[in-house]
């Protein structure tokens, strides 16, 4: 009977471990995510500002804002 309960304790506290692994792992892939947007989205202000009043070069910077929204969905 003990050796039945331990084998049942030692099954949970692996499954719970299992799900917490996982859940980690989501979380650091989508604070990942949160960097690279936050990098494009200062790169996109950093272009849109270099490029002034020259719409031709503020078009060009629209390839970062782009990017950006794409990993915010």
């Amino acid at each position: 009977m003990r050796l039945c309960s331990a084998i049942c304790c030692l099954l949970a506290a692996t499954l719970i471990t299992g799900c917490g692994s996982g859940q980690r792992k989501v979380n650091k892939s989508e604070a990942e995510v949160n960097k690279e947007r936050v990098s494009l989205i200062e790169d996109y202000q950093k272009c849109i500002k270099k490029a002034g009043d020259d719409e031709a070069k503020a078009a060009a910077c629209e390839h970062y804002r782009k990017s950006a929204e794409a990993l915010a969905k």
